[in-house]
């Protein structure tokens, strides 16, 4: 029972003292040992760097692919290439307002939605103009949806949706480029050929660095009855479903209701589809860890470079301490004490080479996040990162430094006594 338990212990002893070994000789080859370790040193910086700018930048699509909302789904027309309706008028499978009358009742999943059409318009204001401004349609539920508020006035009522008033909301763009005072409701302002009496101001748009600004900030909104009255226009859907794991749910229950509003039989093809943005964000999440991986594995054989490198001169050390070996067999030192010290002074040069290269790969990455218009603010270093480059590190010190540890275990101590 206490040789059970002294093993261990005897194995930490032995570990503690080739540590100790292997810095002593690192320290009195100060020079050569720095030299050794660059290639892992470049190994492990590359590989970190090149993480932390991938990282980064799949931090920021994912940041701008948030702040449009991931759990909304696009319902849009779609023109059926089979079927009875292929050769059909647009004006026969656009989508109608009374198509999605009872949606919320029947679609439990999804929590809101708004109808929506858009024109691009000239808007005036005495002698000033904006020329190719967007003007949507919109329902009161698009602001929940969109997340954007109106911050001046207020939003359409429902005397104003029932009614089809012309009334508008406008964003902060546009009532400064028409030179409209702060508080401009009740002005009026001419949107295309028609009265426009202004009721609010929005929030802009949610800029975004990787999509840039997504769209005119030049933006006028009125509601959707009246906008279906004065255009008889094309129209699409936004949807928002409760929660982002409740997309599939949900395209399937508006799939199924809105297959029923529009009358299409069992063997007819959708004539509408949906997109959902978490689709994007599961197709994105998937190229990014390919791309991430391919890029580690590309600029990690520089470690492999690396690993040749130190092999190299531990066959030199071998060669130089082979009196050293001899002297160590012959006063008792076992094959597996010398395959150790030699082993772990192999794993703790690409060790050390692998601490400078981190500090270096941060440098890096600092440098990176610095670059303008790069998009990489939100570059970083992963804990994962470290684990796998400095794992690699020691494998890379394992496997290379196993050939000269075997090859000076199994040195004849009177032939290495001799050795000049």
């Amino acid at each position: 029972m206490k040789a059970i338990l002294a093993a261990p212990l005897l194995f930490l002893r032995l570990l503690y003292q080739s540590v100790y070994l292997a810095l002593g000789q690192i320290w009195a080859n100060k020079t050569r040992s720095v030299l050794t370790t660059i290639g892992i040193i470049i190994g492990v910086a590359s590989v970190t760097s090149v993480i932390a700018a991938l990282t980064g930048l799949k931090a920021k699509v994912l940041s701008d692919f948030e702040s449009l909302g991931t759990n909304k789904i696009f319902i849009i027309p779609h023109w059926p290439r089979t079927g009875r309706f292929k050769h059909f008028s647009w004006r026969l499978y656009r989508f109608h307002p009374q198509q999605f009358e009872g949606l919320l009742e029947r679609c439990p999943s999804v929590s809101d939605y708004t109808l929506m059409t858009e024109r691009t318009r000239t808007i005036r204001y005495g002698v000033r103009s904006i020329d190719g401004a967007r003007v949507y349609g919109i329902n009161p539920s698009w602001h929940t949806i969109e997340n954007r508020s109106v911050t001046v006035g207020r939003p359409f009522s429902l005397n104003d949706e029932q009614n089809g008033w012309q009334v508008c909301l406008i964003t902060p763009s546009v009532r400064d480029q028409l030179r409209l005072d702060r508080n401009c409701t009740g002005k009026r302002i001419v949107v295309g050929e028609r009265s426009f009496r202004i009721v609010g101001v929005v929030d802009k748009r949610v800029e975004s660095g990787m999509f840039g600004q997504m769209g005119a900030s030049e933006e006028v909104f009125i509601p959707f009855p009246t906008a279906w009255k004065l255009w008889d226009p094309w129209v699409y859907a936004i949807a928002c479903c409760r929660k982002p794991g409740l997309s599939e749910e949900a395209k399937a229950e508006l799939r199924f209701f809105l297959r029923q509003t529009r009358r299409l039989e069992p063997g007819d093809p959708d004539t509408f589809r949906m997109e959902v943005i978490e689709e994007y964000l599961k197709t994105f999440n998937r190229v990014a860890m390919g791309i991430t991986a391919v890029a580690g594995g590309v600029v990690g054989i520089s470690l492999l470079v690396g690993g040749v490198g130190i092999m190299n001169i531990m066959l030199v050390s071998v060669s130089e301490r082979t009196r050293e070996i001899g002297l160590r067999k012959a006063v008792g030192a076992r094959p597996s004490a010398i395959l150790l010290q030699f082993l772990v002074e192999a794993v703790v040069l690409c060790l050390f080479g692998g601490l400078v290269g981190a500090g270096v790969g941060q440098m890096l990455t600092t440098m990176i996040a610095k670059i303008p218009h790069a998009n990489l603010q939100m570059a970083h270093i992963p804990l994962w990162a470290l684990g796998i480059s400095f794992g690699f590190a020691a494998a890379v010190g394992v496997f290379f430094g196993m050939f000269p540890a075997v090859k000076a275990a199994r040195l004849d101590p009177i032939e290495a006594l001799r050795h000049e």
